[in-house]
């Protein structure tokens, strides 16, 4: 390769055509392709790799507990989970509607298995998604910090085009957590989505925040423009840990282990 070439791309901070550039460069050679195509392949290859790293830094700054997508949900366990609307929810055609998302049902239905892969295809779809639990917002928010440090981190919950707020109803929150989420929820409002999962009905939220003005309030924003997903079916931790029961201790349909019934 020209070393003229690789310092001016270094230069220009072109480091994704310079992975390429020799690559390419025979490519042309092979099959002499014309200026313009080379150069359209060579500004490709700068452009592919630039979007990845944005992939990759917004994904990192999501926070996601875990790395899920879509394709690797069992959607076969479960059938009533519909597939379709999950795919839908991934395009961000409510979040270009300031719209928001409840999805409701019993633990190990593989909610936050949904609501991090739905973010991460998000964050592929061009969209600024921070993840969090309900614990961690509200132990954040109510950390001794100075009025700058206070805002700043505000900001971080404010900002997004997608705030997915994970775990509600797992268990009763702390004093305050009611005006917490309830300043998020009315800033949040008609301007940036909020994606929210929980294990409990909205009936019981006001004993859950022991805030029932808050939560009033909180739901009266939050669901006025949102999807709500009703979820049900069987648990995917139940059915893993019966494995593992049965792998230790082998029984046949009577419950008797082989050596047992011998």
């Amino acid at each position: 390769m020209n070393q003229n070439l690789a310092t001016y791309a270094r230069q220009l901070r072109l480091s994704g055509l310079l992975n390429s550039l020799e690559l390419r460069l025979e490519e042309a050679r092979t099959h002499q392709l014309p200026h313009e195509q080379f150069l359209e392949l060579i500004f490709q290859d700068e452009l592919n790799v630039r979007q990845q790293r944005l992939i990759d830094k917004r994904t990192k700054s999501a926070g996601f507990r875990d790395h899920k997508t879509l394709e690797d949900f069992d959607w076969a366990f479960n059938p009533s989970i519909k597939r379709q609307q999950m795919y839908d929810l991934a395009t961000g055609q409510f979040i270009r509607q300031r719209r928001d998302v409840l999805m409701i049902g019993p633990p190990g239905l593989g909610k936050s298995h949904l609501v991090q892969a739905i973010g991460y295809h998000l964050i592929k779809a061009g969209f600024q998604v921070v993840y969090c639990s309900i614990f961690d917002l509200v132990r954040e928010l109510q950390a001794d910090q100075s009025p700058a440090e206070l805002n700043r981190t505000l900001a971080g919950y404010l900002k997004p085009d997608l705030l997915q707020i994970d775990d509600m109803g797992l268990k009763i929150l702390p004093p305050k957590a009611g005006e917490i989420l309830l300043e998020i929820i009315l800033r949040r409002y008609e301007n940036r989505s909020t994606f929210m999962t929980s294990n409990r009905p909205i009936e019981e939220w006001g004993k859950l925040l022991n805030d029932v003005p808050a939560a009033t309030a909180i739901l009266d924003r939050f669901l006025h423009h949102a999807e709500i997903i009703q979820m049900k079916g069987r648990s995917y931790r139940l059915r893993h840990a019966g494995r593992t029961q049965q792998d230790q201790d082998p029984r046949d349909d009577s419950g008797l282990s082989a050596d047992k019934k011998k």
